[in-house]
């Protein structure tokens, strides 16, 4: 059985305020929870692992180093990762394929969420299909590629505008009710479409593009607060254009200052964000992969918060 890790982490106080449309941090440092509970009944490690990048180029296909891929996934159990999220349409299945081949029998503890509702019709392309009999389809076979019984969180990847999303999640409710699905989660939503959802089924989670320079969805992490639900930013260090991984960015030097790294530096400021907050960092590295864990160590005071979010504005 894997043993779980559990790192005491520095979250910046409640009295989170917005200038100028990014958060400003106004009172002292408080000790934060380095778990979370998912739907109220799944107690993981704040700090996941996203398993889109194990496939091949363009999200499409089997990775080059198959062996590599997997023992990046079992080194992260070791360090304490206890969520990892995939989705169908990472390969498409390649993801989920790996992690069964790489973990199964999964250790203890260990949450693995899966999406659908993305079809994939060719390298880099991605087509939202939300209806009942797709997504249905969709879950039997991930149930199937990942041998279990039941998934822990399944979320709709997309909302299909094609398709009323009360038929789409009505189909999830089935599966649910069945015992197939244990929580439902959304994903690239706001707090009006999660509070539609709602009216069908119980949603105990959301996962929306978030990071340090591109926060689009602070008005959904401000509603994922207020209602208890995590909140799964992807790309959380960033897009491929992201300023934040290229040399000469103006928070390398803070990040020198705190002995880590800017992926680090900014893992670090999303763990402390918010108490909902539950990063995904994902790589086929192993050595990128114990230097995004290593995130969860990193202590931030006020002052800190302060200066990495000056920082942020200048890249």
């Amino acid at each position: 059985m894997t043993k779980r890790k559990f790192l005491s982490t520095t979250i910046a106080g409640s009295g989170i305020v917005l200038l100028g449309g990014l958060p400003r941090l106004v009172t002292a440092t408080t000790t934060a929870k380095s778990t979370f509970q998912i739907g109220g009944d799944l107690s993981v490690n704040r700090l996941g692992f996203g398993a889109m990048r194990l496939t091949g180029e363009g999200i499409w296909g089997w990775p080059p180093d198959r062996d590599n891929a997997l023992k990046v996934l079992r080194r992260a159990v070791e360090l304490g990762v206890t969520f990892i999220d995939t989705a169908d349409a990472y390969g498409p299945e390649v993801s989920e394929l790996l992690i069964a081949e790489a973990l199964h029998p999964y250790p203890a503890g260990l949450v693995i969420a899966t999406k659908g509702g993305l079809t994939r019709p060719g390298p880099g392309r991605w087509v939202p299909n939300g209806r009942p009999e797709y997504l249905t389809q969709c879950v039997e076979n991930s149930l199937k590629r990942l041998k279990l019984d039941r998934i822990d969180l399944y979320q709709l990847h997309r909302i299909d505008r094609n398709v009323p999303v009360e038929e789409s999640l009505g189909a999830l409710k089935k599966m649910q009710d069945a015992g197939k699905i244990r929580h439902v989660g959304l994903s690239e939503v706001t707090p009006k479409e999660i509070e539609q959802a709602r009216k069908v089924l119980p949603i105990i989670s959301v996962q929306n593009e978030y990071n340090i320079e591109d926060r689009k969805s602070e008005e959904t992490l401000a509603y994922c607060e207020k209602e208890k639900l995590g909140f799964i930013p992807w790309a959380p260090i960033g897009g491929s254009g992201s300023s934040l991984t290229k040399p000469g960015n103006p928070l390398e030097a803070e990040a020198k200052r705190h002995s880590a790294s800017v992926v680090q530096l900014v893992l670090a400021w999303l763990l402390q964000r918010s108490p909902v907050m539950l990063p995904i960092p994902g790589t086929s590295s192993l050595v990128h992969l114990e230097e995004n864990m290593g995130a969860a160590k990193l202590q931030l005071t006020p002052a800190d918060w302060k200066t990495i979010e000056a920082l942020a504005e200048r890249a």
